[in-house]
């Protein structure tokens, strides 16, 4: 049975809804969304929250407190379950686009997000999908997630031995390839992933750590109340810089520059910081939001709980969004089609997925 509604769940619907919405460049209820008054935006919030269920997984129920073998094996699954999705939907959204194209008689559609390279050199470029280097624009988190999944027995077997190893050499990691400014390259079209391992995985793990009873997470729950002083002159400094674009000017900034821009491939420290204090405030929103919105609480909780799902059939989603405003010309209108239609058809996803279950759990 599909467990209750919580924060986590809660939080990752709501950043699933958000990466459909901002994925339509150019909808008129983008500019609704969080990252209109922050520098962090859902990417953050997903992959945190993933490290969290990791933990949840491993320390929070019996399920994760096997072996390090049963462990590999579980997340090996998981990562071998979300390969397998993004090769799908990445099959699916070249189809799309070759069907749009044709249909409108519309060639330049065809490359549109990365995919020209796949429609001039078929072979290498779907070689290059295979093997995750070839990634297509607003498709490529699902490669990061895969890659997250692999390498999570390690940061837990690390944890379990050496506790006090793991955040440090996560972060010495991130702040090394900040500074040296290496990421993972692209092929057979010379370029770099959109989300860089080497420093995402740093909020990967901050969320595994955090979820913790013991450790830094104990003690971000013992002080949490300061924190939350601390965090919210950050987050309402940050709005009203995103607000007013009172941004500095970059060649002010001293080297090495990427640890004060402001970037989301390589998740910059003031990305990061500032997504932290955003999350330490908004940690206290859901126990009220819970109580007097229930009708809200439910459907993203399930769509939370359906995670995978829900993000294939949304990216398809907002792509089949990006076409249909490309040939309406969007308007106030197809916009609110869009968004309502869309979002329909994420809540059927997961309602589906969680039918799906409780049949096998009667069978």
């Amino acid at each position: 049975m599909p467990r209750d509604a919580n924060a986590v769940d809660f939080w990752r619907g709501f950043a699933l809804v958000s990466i459909f919405i901002n994925h339509v460049p150019g909808i008129y209820y983008e500019r609704f969304t969080h990252r209109n008054l922050s520098f962090s935006d859902s990417a953050e919030l997903f992959v945190f929250l993933a490290g969290w269920s990791l933990g949840l997984l491993v320390y929070g129920s019996s399920k994760g407190k096997g072996g390090a073998a049963a462990l590999t094996f579980r997340l090996g699954g998981r990562s071998l379950q979300i390969y397998t999705a993004h090769i799908f939907i990445s099959g699916l959204a070249l189809a799309m686009l070759a069907g749009a194209a044709y249909l409108t008689d519309t060639p330049p559609i065809l490359e549109w997000h990365n995919a020209a390279a796949y429609f001039q050199d078929p072979a290498r470029t779907q070689l290059g999908i295979v093997l995750l280097t070839h990634q297509l624009g607003y498709f490529d988190i699902l490669p990061l997630y895969v890659v997250l999944m692999l390498i999570a027995p390690a940061f837990v077997i690390m944890d379990r031995f050496a506790p006090g190893l793991l955040l440090p050499l996560s972060l010495g990691l991130y702040f090394t390839a900040l500074i040296v400014k290496f990421t993972a390259p692209t092929w057979p079209v010379e370029g770099e992933w959109f989300f860089n391992p080497f420093t995402w995985q740093a909020i990967f793990v901050l969320g595994f750590v955090l979820s913790r009873d013991q450790g830094l997470g104990h003690l971000v729950r013992s002080n949490i109340t300061r924190i939350r002083q601390v965090a919210l002159p950050i987050v309402i400094l940050a709005a009203i810089v995103v607000w007013f674009e009172l941004y500095p000017d970059p060649t002010r900034f001293p080297e090495p520059k990427m640890l004060f821009l402001h970037g989301k491939s390589f998740l910059t420290p003031v990305r990061l910081l500032q997504f932290l204090a955003l999350a330490a405030v908004f940690s206290a929103v859901y126990a009220t939001i819970a109580r007097w919105l229930p009708w809200l609480t439910e459907p993203l909780s399930m769509l939370g709980r359906n995670s995978l799902y829900v993000f294939c059939v949304a990216s398809l989603l907002s792509l089949s969004g990006q076409i249909i405003r490309f040939l309406y010309s969007g308007s106030m209108a197809v916009d609110t089609i869009v968004v309502v239609v869309g979002i329909g058809l994420l809540c059927l996803t997961a309602w589906l997925a969680e039918w799906r279950q409780r049949l096998g759990s009667h069978g």
